[in-house]
């Protein structure tokens, strides 16, 4: 009984030990831990933060925010970054999640592997886009490795993967052509097959992770079992052409979020174009410019967000707008985050394509957010199971609403099969 108890015993430590970091499957992918340390950069950062003067002209005063970031919003972003934001704090938390990079196709990819202890947790691979990172989904990882139960009384528990995109943060820049977000996804599926070993995953995306987590779903099929989206990689549809395919938007939010939508394509967009079409001009331009880089980012937080961001169930303060932007400036990937974009100039398709899998597809609507998608045009892109309209939240849903997406995040357990 004492040796049978001894074998159970060594085994068990066995698997423990197997789940407490990503396994070295492989030596060529240069598999290691990774420490965030940027506190030598902070007193340049901060010396370049005092040193720019705003502007105090009318011109500039109460605008709102129909011209991009107000100068009071500007100036009060800038007042706390040098008061009342501490890099250090901020850092030495983040260092607490398991931080780790790989060499993938010559590039270093800087990644998130937060295991459950629950023995059949799914992989779950969680993707930012622009202007986000994996800062993004920070507030649910934790959550997320945790056993809970879906509305339909399944248990769920996830081993959490967050990459930073090639370009964004601690990853390496891309080559600067012929990169393209199929490239990333085929890179993020060797991380998680190859590197970290898992057969099967599920992926979720908003931005332009929601390109990479679509072209995953669809291209590599026999390892994504199941997708979910809060964007879609196509292009939103106006409403004579929703009205055109018989497709009615029966509720008051739903008229909402399509009136918003197609007012920001007529006057939200432009940021879109300049990236699009000269994106070394804000490369260079925003390069070494911290308050610059808070205008241009920090704009985006606040007009994309809940105008209740900061409120309940949003953790969308100004100092987590600081840290993104902290991130961008202090790594030096604002210049190469904005390729994606140069890069992927038919990012966003026109026509909509089923995707070439059965696996289930679950979307995320949320009320702010810049694009709309109803439930009858996000049926056509894949095999769609799950539809949530939430009436909080915008653009950046890890932080603007982390409950209503974490509950989302929980259902894909209810339709996944490997």
């Amino acid at each position: 009984m004492k040796t049978t108890w001894r074998k159970l015993l060594v085994l068990n430590c066995l698997f423990q030990a197997g789940r407490s970091s990503p396994s070295n499957r492989s030596n060529d992918y240069h598999l290691k831990p990774f420490h965030i340390d940027l506190s030598s950069k902070v007193p340049r950062m901060l010396a370049q933060i005092h040193g720019t003067e705003l502007p105090d002209e009318p011109l500039y005063v109460n605008t709102g925010t129909a011209k991009g970031i107000s100068l009071s919003d500007l100036k009060s972003l800038q007042h706390e970054w040098l008061t009342s934001f501490n890099w250090d704090r901020e850092q030495h938390e983040l260092n607490k999640i398991d931080h780790y990079t790989a060499q993938i196709e010559g590039m270093t990819i800087h990644f998130i592997h937060q295991k459950s202890k629950v023995p059949d947790a799914i992989p779950l691979l969680l993707l930012h886009g622009w202007p986000g990172s994996f800062l993004e989904f920070v507030p649910i990882i934790n959550a997320l490795t945790k056993k809970a139960t879906t509305a339909s009384g399944k248990k769920v528990s996830f081993d959490v993967i967050v990459p930073s995109l090639p370009g964004y943060a601690f990853s390496s820049t891309v080559p600067p052509i012929d990169w393209t977000i199929s490239d990333t996804a085929r890179v993020f599926d060797t991380l998680v097959t190859k590197v970290l070993g898992y057969k099967t995953y599920a992926t979720f995306g908003t931005d332009w992770g929601a390109g990479i987590a679509y072209n995953l779903y669809d291209q590599f099929n026999t390892t994504v079992r199941a997708g979910h989206l809060a964007f879609l990689p196509f292009l939103p549809w106006t409403s004579e052409q929703l009205a055109a395919a018989n497709i009615t938007l029966s509720s008051p939010l739903e008229q909402y979020e399509q009136a918003t939508a197609e007012e920001w394509t007529n006057s939200g967009s432009g940021y879109f174009v300049e990236q699009t079409t000269k994106p070394n001009t804000i490369g260079l331009a925003l390069h070494d410019n911290p308050v610059g880089q808070l205008a241009w980012i920090g704009e985006k937080f606040l007009n994309w967000s809940d105008p209740n961001a900061g409120d309940a169930p949003s953790v969308l303060t100004h100092n987590e707008i600081l840290r993104s932007v902290s991130l961008y400036y202090l790594t030096k990937s604002f210049a190469s985050s904005v390729l994606t974009y140069t890069q992927n100039p038919s990012g966003f398709a026109t026509e909509y394509t089923k995707a070439h899998t059965d696996a289930p597809l679950l979307f995320s609507a949320f009320k702010y957010n810049v694009g709309f998608w109803p439930e009858a045009l996000v049926a056509r892109v894949g095999n769609l199971v799950l539809y949530h309209n939430h009436e909080s939240g915008g653009h950046f849903p890890g932080i603007d609403n982390p409950p209503a997406l974490l509950s989302d995040l929980r259902e894909i357990a209810t339709y996944w099969a490997e």
